[in-house]
């Protein structure tokens, strides 16, 4: 206990000197620290409780959230204050005990609209998130990625105390179900970002039809490697998701023409799509995305560039879709002026398409025919 006593104490010694280093080099306090103390406007800091809570307040915005933990511990006057004013956190450094730290923390960090608990091994269990949810009803964005031991009574628990969620990654959670999921798009309806790589369980056409029902502001979601999803399922979010900027359907191998079809004349502001090993992908959905460009063209588009390479597809990814044309990609390509084949830009892949090597962008034609211009010295 004594051992203890005393490397609590030195552990916040440390967090002291860490927060005053802090305030002396960005709040206005000049000198550092000194045996005599930091003098403010008059007041000489020498202890913990010398600090004044607004001060305070701004030195925590400035350290890491480590050391935000422990100057909570050192008297109820720092708890109270970092606790109230703590909006963003993450324990992602935590690489053992995040569990029992998560328990701990939750009831005293009632203000979070943040909260990132991205893990290299699974330790978060459901009574954890369940924590979250009874205490941080404020939360908007959460990060619970790679939280392989979480199950439904996460997602259930999430759904009843943080209706606010505007942004959510559960991607490598593979234990949730499609019921829960769709319980929680019920109670959460104003997501924005949701992550669901990898949620092979969850993510299936029930879940999107519910997300298509209930999450009408969503803007970017993510499907990759949810072998699950079909045409049903991305049709639905297509007519149910009209602001979608943003969808990720790489591995999603059960997709078709269809699924892209109903994207490009309904989701009229995506700007990025990744079908990446979506083989059944075919011309007909790349002249979709063309003839939806040609409909949707603002007016006067050719005399407004400016205008014209904001709007439409900034990013596509096609790799290994073998059943890709030239013809048809070419054309793509040639609608949407901010996809670039080019070298370091490359915001068309097409990794895997040998037949498509053909296809580049207006500025690499350019390029190309520039240096071919370029009178070469005689030998």
């Amino acid at each position: 206990m004594v051992g203890e006593a005393k490397l609590r104490s030195e552990d916040l010694n440390q967090c002291f000197e860490k927060l005053m280093m802090v305030g002396g080099g960005n709040s206005g306090i000049g000198g550092g620290i000194s045996q005599g103390g930091v003098k403010m406007e008059g007041v000489v800091i020498t202890e913990w409780k010398d600090i004044p809570m607004e001060l305070l307040l701004r030195i925590g915005s400035l350290v890491d959230d480590r050391t935000v933990i422990m100057a909570s511990g050192v008297c109820s006057g720092w708890r109270d204050a970092l606790c109230l004013g703590l909006t963003h956190l993450s324990l992602s450094w935590c690489k053992n005990n995040m569990n029992n730290l998560v328990l701990s923390l939750a009831p005293k960090f009632t203000k979070l609209e943040t909260l990132v608990l991205r893990q290299d091994k699974p330790q978060l269990e459901d009574n954890a998130v369940e924590a979250i949810a009874n205490y941080c009803h404020d939360l908007q964005d959460l990060d619970l990625s790679k939280s392989f031991r979480l199950g439904d009574r996460s997602l259930y628990a999430l759904a009843h105390g943080c209706p606010k969620l505007t942004k959510l990654n559960i991607s490598g959670c593979t234990s949730f179900s499609d019921g829960a999921l769709e319980y929680l798009t019920e109670f959460c309806q104003k997501l924005k970002i949701l992550n669901l790589c990898g949620c092979v369980k969850a993510a299936t056409d029930l879940a999107l039809q519910a997300i298509g029902r209930n999450c009408i502001q969503l803007q970017s979601l993510n499907l990759g490697w949810c072998e699950n999803v079909g045409d049903l399922g991305v049709m639905s979010l297509a007519y149910g998701c009209p602001d979608l900027r943003t969808l990720d359907l790489c591995g999603c191998i059960c997709i078709t023409d269809d699924s892209v079809i109903a994207l490009a004349y309904r989701c009229l502001q995506l700007r990025s799509l990744g079908l990446y090993y979506c083989r059944n992908i075919t011309d007909r959905a790349m002249y979709s995305l063309v003839h939806s460009r040609v409909k949707n063209k603002p007016p006067m588009w050719q005399s407004m560039k400016g205008r014209c390479n904001e709007e439409g597809l900034k990013s596509l990814n096609i790799s290994q879709c073998t059943a890709l044309t030239p013809p048809a990609v070419q054309a793509l390509c040639d609608s949407f002026p901010a996809l670039h084949t080019c070298s370091g830009r490359h915001s068309l892949v097409m990794s895997g398409c040998l037949n498509l090597t053909s296809v580049h962008c207006a500025c690499a034609v350019q390029a190309h025919r520039t240096m071919s211009s370029i009178p070469h010295p005689a030998h």
